[in-house]
């Protein structure tokens, strides 16, 4: 993928507006979860239209604390991982689990984290014009359902060494296959280039 054709990253000032704004929105838990799952856990909008609460919840049936991606809702046979959720994530999963979880139809191993007002799913196209919608009302330029992933892999590649971990860590929580493609996810940061030569 060329550089110029990447989807842009979010800076913490923007995930906080959105959040803010999808709060406003006719499902607004909902749609908040669908933006965290790209940006804390960076997720496809292929995974998140296939997540199930059978991928969320542990056993005592509680959410969890990690997303168990399967193969099958991911992208080919080396997708499926394990990511663990993050806090804020978390809160938000918890809140939409104890709503969908009232009705009594409702099934933990079969049901879809994402469903419409139509349907008890969503299809990955869905969720990609749902954010192609939300940046394009908040004014967001050259922001993608994209947008979220590769922030949430730039801020781990960022923040990995500083728990002991290294880029490894990343492409696993990725789920790339190559870690060339990892890399290539991660936004260069000028001053913080700039800032390293001078420690050289």
């Amino acid at each position: 993928m060329a550089l110029g054709k990447q989807a842009k990253t979010l800076t913490q000032k923007q995930i906080e507006v959105a959040l803010s704004y999808l709060a406003t929105t006719r499902y607004g838990l909902r749609n908040q979860v669908i933006f965290l799952l790209s940006t804390k856990a960076g997720l496809r909008a292929k995974e998140i239209a296939g997540l199930r609460w059978s991928m969320v919840v542990d056993a005592t049936g509680q959410v969890g604390n990690s997303i168990n991606i399967t193969n099958a809702v991911s992208k080919g046979s080396n997708g499926g991982r394990s990511i663990p959720i993050n806090r804020d994530l978390k809160q938000h999963l918890v809140q939409l689990f104890d709503q969908v979880s009232r009705d009594s139809r409702f099934d933990v191993h079969t049901a879809c984290v994402i469903t419409t007002e139509r349907s008890s799913f969503a299809s990955a196209q869905s969720v990609i014009n749902q954010f192609a919608k939300w940046y394009s009302d908040l004014g967001f330029i050259g922001c993608s359902s994209h947008s979220g992933r590769r922030t949430f892999i730039t801020n781990a590649a960022r923040k990995i060494s500083t728990v002991g971990g290294s880029v490894r860590d990343v492409q696993l929580m990725a789920g790339h296959s190559n870690l060339n493609t990892t890399q290539r996810y991660i936004e260069v940061d000028a001053e913080c280039q700039r800032r390293v030569v001078d420690l050289v």
